[in-house]
Formats: structure tokens, sequence, C-alpha cells
């Protein structure tokens, strides 16, 4: 889970539809931080949640639930967060070798004590005699008073050359980008470390106030000549409330700089925005981002007015206009439903 702020109303939102007025309803995928891979016909999609929880669906509408990546938890999560309860936040999937490497956050709410680690797995099939996740423990720590910068929300891009970059972040000093070595596990050494996306921080704040620079859930996504990073801006997880809205940059380069539209740097707090929130739907956010099939989809959370705020899944067509930029049709928020099958 994305925001550091409100954490009851986030494990509410998610657990009930109580009053909603969708009981005679299909009913939908409610999630936050959805991250998608496909092996064979098969889509997957992995969230935030108790273990990190995963679904299945052959046409990346109809969902049918998995269980859960980490039966209990990752053996070393109480080692980072003393009060960690179960859920594990903001994973991303990525394919290396014969192997599939999944990344997430353990994190206490609104503070920088956290870690990303990484689970791998031979498939994503729960039916295959070859599927296990293995544990591949800690890829990242931050500590307060010692880190201005959040371990949380991980994202791994490849870079032409065949380097894996892992960008992460939220809020404190904003979202960096460091090198992998060559198992995904761990960080190369000498280390290389960037600094790619920002927004204003008081230098008067105390080291472990996350402030209100609120950026987090990095997505790096290649298309011809470009590295797009996607960023969300605002505040999740507070339902009709929340003001999360998708940003995006570009760079010909994996390290930056990233800059917008106007040529701003996302690094000096620039930003162009590609999808914010309407009456109906006032937040929506952290987001990932594929081609399956020859086409570009855009996989992201929404938080529905009608709904008393809850999050549903969103999955919507990407497509790009003359100047190479990514564009989404806002009518998805409304087309585009997901049906949770038993």
């Amino acid at each position: 889970m994305r925001s550091i702020l409100s954490t009851l109303s986030c494990l509410v939102l998610g657990l009930v539809l109580a009053n909603s007025g969708y009981a005679d309803q299909p009913r939908q995928v409610s999630i936050h931080d959805p991250v998608m891979a496909k092996e064979g016909d098969t889509y997957y999609l992995f969230s935030t949640g108790p273990g990190i929880t995963f679904y299945s669906s052959k046409d990346m509408k109809t969902w049918r639930r998995r269980g859960r990546v980490f039966p209990s938890e990752p053996s070393w999560a109480r080692k980072v967060a003393s009060g960690f309860n179960g859920h594990l936040w903001a994973p991303d999937i990525a394919h290396h070798g014969d192997k599939y490497y999944l990344y997430f956050s353990v994190s206490a709410f609104g503070k920088n004590t956290s870690a990303i680690g990484v689970t791998t797995n031979k498939t994503l099939d729960p039916g295959s005699p070859d599927f296990k996740w293995e544990d591949q423990g800690i890829v990242l720590q931050s500590i307060p008073g010692r880190d201005l910068w959040n371990a949380i929300d991980p994202n791994v891009i490849v870079d032409e050359a065949g380097t894996a970059w892992m960008s992460f972040g939220s809020f404190w000093s904003g979202v960096k980008l460091v090198r992998l070595d060559t198992s995904w596990t761990a960080l190369a050494e000498p280390q290389e470390w960037y600094s790619i996306a920002k927004r204003e921080r008081s230098v008067l704040l105390d080291d472990r106030d996350p402030g209100p620079a609120e950026i987090e859930a990095p997505f790096i996504f290649k298309k011809g000549e470009y590295y797009y990073l996607f960023v969300s801006w605002g505040k999740c997880c507070l339902g009709v409330n929340s003001t999360y809205r998708i940003m995006i940059g570009r760079s010909k380069d994996v390290k930056g700089p990233y800059l917008d539209k106007d040529g701003r740097s996302l690094a000096a707090g620039g930003g162009t925005l590609l999808l914010g929130g309407k009456s109906a739907w006032p937040g929506l956010g952290h987001n990932s981002t594929y081609t399956f099939d020859g086409k570009d989809y855009l996989i992201f959370h929404a938080y529905e007015t009608a709904d008393n705020g809850l999050q549903k899944l969103k999955i919507a067509e990407l497509t790009w206009d003359a100047d190479q930029w990514p564009v989404v049709d806002a009518s998805v928020l409304q087309t585009y439903t997901s049906v949770l099958i038993p």
C-alpha cells in the first residue's frame, strides 16, 4: 500500500462493501498497487495485501483469486518493522532467465522504516509442480535518521545494455534509481544511485518526517527511443478524499534526466499530468505499464465515489500521440469493469 496516511481507512475500504449499493452487482476486483505478468495464455495480477494477494485471468477482465504469495510472512519482516501486520506493499513482477522475480515492500506506516525484498519462482501457475516461491531476502533497506529516502514501491527496468535498475521511493526526497547486480537480488558494487523525481520538501522538516512531498509509485516503461517514468502525486488510500493522480516524464537515458512536456526535470519538481481524478473517481494511481500481444496497457487502481470510495482495478489501453507521448482515454474509468469470480 503506497500511502503513509489513513491506514485504517485503507484497510476498511479493502475489506468491506457494506452499504455500497452494489450488493446485486457482480463483485469487482478491489485492489491496491496492481502489477501484472503473462505466462502462456494466462495473466497474473499481484497486489498489496496480506502476503501479497494474486489473481489469474484469461482475458484481463474476469479474475479469479489464487491466494497469497507468502502463506505467513517473510522471516525478516519484523526485524525491519516491529509493528509489521502481515500486509506486504507495492509488488513488482519481472522475468529474468528462467525465473520470475517478485519484489515487494515491508514498512511501518508514516515512517521510512522500510525494506524492499524479493522472492522468486520458476512459474506463476499455482497448478504447476514447479510452483514454489523462494524468499531471497532484503535487496534494500531504509533507516529513519540515516536515510532521507524510503525503501518502498520497487520497479525494475532493464536498459539497452541488459543492466537491471530498480526505481523506488515515496515522499521524503523522492524517487531514486539504483543499479542491481546480475543476480537481481542485490545492489551492484560499487553502488550507483540517481535521484530521478521529487517534489518540494522544506529543509526545516525533521528527517524522520515524510513531509508534504507527495510523490511515489515509480514505474519505468521503454517505448521506442524513450524511457517513460510514471509516478503518482497526491495521497492514496483515503477513499473519496484521495488526491492520487498519474504524472509522467521521459528520457533517452534510463538514468535520466526525465523531462515533462514543458522540458522541466522531474527531479526538480516537474511532471506532466497523464490521468487525474474526476468527481466520480476522485483519486487514481500507482500504475504499472506493459505490452501484451502488441498493445500497451496502463494498469492502476481508482477510488469510486458511488461505492463509498472503494478502490477498483482499472486497465486501459495506452496509445501514443504524434510527439510520442502516452495518451489514456479517461472514459476507461467507466467502461472497464473487472469481474471477480469464485
